[in-house]
């Protein structure tokens, strides 16, 4: 008898988007630890630099509605700077309990590639300096590397300067 194999990747919707596209990537699975889904600890697990790997955040305008921001994973989010560039008044990130009903994705696990809806992307202007950026593939312990130009086209991003450093700890 055959045994499968147990990394066996699974094609996620954010794949197939890509795949339909033409646009070439590479996949990383990662061990999932649920208590630690951030961005550095990620980054750690694949290999890259925080910087290179690069989070999506759910947010929510007075006058646009929700959009989707994508900033590295050692920023965090410009708020005011997110307004500016969306042409809000105010930007609030959603609360985490509306995440997966507006986004179809869990919490480590959002990507702007196949959302249940087609929200505006806004994505820091750094993510040009990089050759490769690493990007959720729509679950927990995969993700997407890629070309940042590519997943500008894929997502049909709009690049404006929305990240600032975080507080020291």
């Amino acid at each position: 008898m055959i045994k499968p194999l147990k990394f066996l990747v699974m094609k996620t919707n954010a794949v197939r988007v890509l795949d339909n596209l033409g646009i070439s990537y590479e996949l990383k699975e990662y061990e999932v630890d649920p208590d630690d889904l951030a961005a550095e600890s990620v980054a750690k697990k694949i290999g890259l630099p925080p910087e290179q790997v690069f989070k999506t955040l759910v947010a929510r305008g007075d006058r646009n509605g929700i959009c989707l921001a994508v900033i590295g994973g050692d920023m965090q989010l410009d708020l005011k700077a997110l307004a500016k560039l969306t042409g809000d008044r105010k930007i609030e990130t959603v609360a985490l309990k509306e995440v997966q009903p507006l986004t179809g994705y869990i919490r480590g696990g959002v990507t702007a590639l196949a959302c249940k809806k087609d929200y505006p992307v806004y994505v820091d202007e750094l993510i040009e300096l990089f050759d490769t950026i690493s990007i959720s593939a729509g679950m927990r312990g995969l993700q997407i590397l890629l070309a940042p130009s590519d997943y500008l086209r894929a997502v049909k991003g709009t690049l404006g300067a929305i990240a600032q450093d975080k507080p020291a700890t």
